[in-house]
């Protein structure tokens, strides 16, 4: 038997508090949070506390999903980004820049949403891009 515990940072906003993973021969247990953590001190919110509960549930998407013929069908990662960047560049092209805009969530890292602003605007020439922590 296996049991140790992995230190990370909270997938749920961009606080980036601080968690301790607990691992029972490779598969996730439980969550408690770092005592050590500069940003939470010890202390976890509710969602931080579940973190690990969604990691094992049979309803996770594990694989990129495209809807063929009307249906959705599982893809390779290299399938699903390379239809992703056609039709956001065939949508552009079509329709004009000022038709597409971007969200970003607040699970994301300040560094991810910035990389999100940076692909808005520099990769796309479009200004519409918003944060779901906002509203």
């Amino acid at each position: 038997m296996e049991y140790k515990f992995v230190r990370t940072t909270c997938p749920y906003c961009g606080c980036g508090c601080e968690m301790l993973l607990e691992v029972l021969d490779g598969k996730l247990v439980g969550t408690y949070p770092s005592k050590s953590g500069s940003m939470n001190y010890g202390k976890l919110c509710i969602k931080g506390w579940n973190a690990n509960e969604f990691v094992h549930s049979p309803d996770r998407l594990t694989k990129p999903l495209i809807r063929k013929n009307g249906t959705l069908e599982e893809a390779s990662w290299p399938e699903a980004l390379d239809f992703t960047a056609k039709r956001l560049a065939e949508i552009k092209e079509t329709h004009g820049g000022d038709s597409l805009s971007f969200l970003t969530s607040a699970r994301c890292t300040n560094e991810e949403s910035y990389l999100m602003q940076k692909l808005c605007r520099a990769g796309f020439g479009v200004n519409h891009i918003d944060h779901c922590a906002r509203l």
